[in-house]
């Protein structure tokens, strides 16, 4: 991939000034998490070009393993309706064949290993592999149902026509692929997101070997160092240094980065855990290249970017098709969720609008996916003049400001509901951590300062219940001791993620929520 597309010309004097500070604040205690670090704007200015999320190689690979799948399904029948041979096929006939044809075609496809984004970069290379699965896919069929019903020569020839138009479709098909995928890696719409841990020579090797890959699907969005300039030059291979590993973190909170790429030996221990430990957070998968390394484990411990061989030490959670099933989830859900509870919400609004001045609806800003900041709605329980859109100050037993109606919403979630409308708009999910307030403090302490690690809880969507909430962590946070359980909660909640954990999350909820012991 070619380098910063807006940044061949770098001017290495303005960049050594903007990172030069930033290497003398590097271990000056700019590592508070309880609020971001303001990265230098050089760095900001790059961060601006990945801004923007890209389309998913698995994804892309599975919705077109479907629309093959799909695709000669039709093709089987439309050609059996125009050429029905000598009749003796009937239509249902004809769909088990196209069935079987197509899912034996689907799999031979896969063991020629054309379902990979270079596979499907090249136009005509891969072509008479393609026919060939495609053929054998369908001899295979037709070999399989002459077994059992018997052929005639008048069968065998309204089979050709369908192997012609199969063909053609999938010689078609996979050549506007390559065009468009083609033109994606040139916009940048399908790419691998890259940034690289460490300097020197390890980094610029590295680079060097990502660059000769043929098809090459990694984008370098720069390199994040803590060493001053003499262990670490501010330009490795052509791409700059953008700043510290502490500002890394700010960096791809504002971005759509993909992976994290340490370049250091395995021999750095110490090192490489240190950087283990600020960047676990981040909803990102970290890998420890390992090209430079002489101990070698067994094959099946390494991934592979092209030919360069990677050990992946965190992987970002519901990824890919998890993450599409869990956004089916959250819709269907909160859809039945909406046709059941209208009543429900209608009458808490006019209960609210009837007992005090003000507005239905409250919104608050609460730290959402990747520490973004989000609006979430909820309905007003406290007093106009007295609420607290920063959530700073935490409501404790007997509120004053808390209205009549607020008591009862409280104690019972219902003020909460109106966060359905959120996950409709993508910002929450039906299940997973509660997004706490952007101020939210344990005894005037940042949730953040009080819990290492704490950021970790928004490598995953937050949600409308948790795992936490369903086990009594909720309510008044007034100790240490609670945020670190429901930050515990959440963390195994987060890595142990599966549809049916979400359904069992969902169901039990308004079980548990019958317990009203700490909400006030």
């Amino acid at each position: 991939m070619n380098k910063l597309e807006r940044g061949d010309q770098f001017d290495l004097e303005a960049l050594r000034k903007q990172v030069s500070d930033v290497e003398a604040r590097g271990n000056a205690g700019q590592e508070h998490s309880s609020g971001p670090i303001e990265i230098n704007p050089y760095a900001r200015q790059i961060a601006e070009q990945f801004r923007d999320g890209t389309r998913s190689p698995v994804i892309v690979i599975g919705q077109l393993r479907l629309l093959e799948l799909l695709a000669l399904f039709s093709i089987a029948l439309i050609v059996h309706y125009f050429w029905p041979g000598d009749g003796s096929d009937t239509l249902l006939v004809r769909a088990g064949m196209a069935a079987i044809a197509s899912a034996l075609t689907g799999v031979a496809l896969q063991i020629a290993d054309t379902y990979t984004i270079p596979a499907l970069r090249a136009k005509l290379r891969l072509m008479p592999r393609i026919v060939a699965a495609w053929t054998i896919a369908l001899v295979l069929t037709i070999g399989l149902f002459a077994l059992i019903r018997g052929t005639t020569w008048a069968m065998v020839d309204a089979y050709l026509p369908w192997f012609i138009a199969g063909a053609l479709f999938l010689a078609t098909e996979r050549f506007l692929v390559a065009y468009g995928i083609r033109n994606w890696a040139r916009n940048g719409v399908m790419e691998r997101r890259a940034v690289i841990v460490g300097g020197g020579e390890p980094a610029k090797e590295l680079i060097r070997m990502l660059e000769q890959q043929a098809d090459n699907d990694i984008r370098i969005c720069g390199i994040f160092d803590d060493r001053g300039e003499k262990r670490s030059p501010i330009m490795v291979a052509g791409y700059p240094k953008l700043g510290t590993v502490a500002e890394l973190v700010e960096f791809v909170r504002l971005t759509r980065i993909d992976m994290l790429i340490i370049a250091l030996p395995l021999s750095a221990e110490a090192r490489i855990f240190d950087l283990l430990k600020k960047l676990w957070v981040l909803p990102v998968d970290i890998r420890l290249a390992a090209h430079a390394n002489r101990l070698r484990f067994r094959p099946r411990a390494y991934s592979h970017v092209g030919a360069v061989p990677m050990l992946d030490i965190f992987k970002k959670p519901i990824r890919d098709w998890d993450s599409v099933a869990k956004r089916g989830f959250d819709i269907f859900f909160t859809l039945i969720a909406l046709a059941l509870l209208w009543p429900l919400m209608v009458a808490t609004a006019i209960a609210i609008k009837a007992t005090s001045e003000g507005p239905v609806f409250f919104m608050q800003k609460r730290h959402g996916f990747n520490n973004e900041v989000i609006n979430v709605f909820k309905f007003r329980s406290m007093y106009t003049n007295m609420a607290d859109p920063t959530g700073k100050a935490a409501v404790v037993k007997g509120d004053p400001r808390v209205t009549r109606v607020g008591k009862f919403i409280r104690k019972t979630s219902i003020d909460e509901l109106p966060q359905l409308f959120n996950v409709l708009r993508g910002e929450l999910s039906l299940v997973g951590p509660r997004p706490h307030a952007v101020l939210a403090q344990a005894r005037d302490r940042a949730f953040a300062d009080v819990v290492e690690g704490y950021f970790a809880r928004h490598r995953v969507k937050p949600g409308v219940t948790g795992w936490a909430q369903i086990n009594g962590w909720r309510g008044e946070v007034d100790n240490d001791e609670k945020i670190k359980f429901r930050t515990a909660y959440d963390l195994y909640y987060i890595e142990n993620w599966s549809l049916w954990f979400d359904l069992k999350i969902l169901f039990l909820t308004p079980i548990r929520l019958l317990n009203m012991e700490n909400a006030y």
